[in-house]
């Protein structure tokens, strides 16, 4: 019996499903330097590790509403 391996979108967040505009994983898939992500710069003091699903820890990072703690359907521009 062979077991579906899901596949891990590694520009979504894995909490909502936004992009999470990592520039560090656009320089991979592209090949081009990028400016400096906003998780350089990110407070993570309310961010919901524990909600993270364990397949996707340091794979998919978070975008910056999940980051900051902002709940699913709110801006943060």
């Amino acid at each position: 019996m062979e077991t579906a391996t899901a596949t891990i979108d590694t520009t979504r967040c894995p909490l909502c499903g936004e992009e999470n505009r990592c520039a560090m994983e656009t320089a991979r898939e592209t090949g081009q330097p990028q400016p400096p992500c906003w998780c350089m710069s990110a407070d993570f003091g309310k961010a919901p590790f524990a909600a993270l699903p364990p397949a996707s820890r340091g794979k998919a990072c978070m975008c910056p509403r999940c980051a900051a703690g902002a709940p699913a359907g709110s801006r943060q521009d």
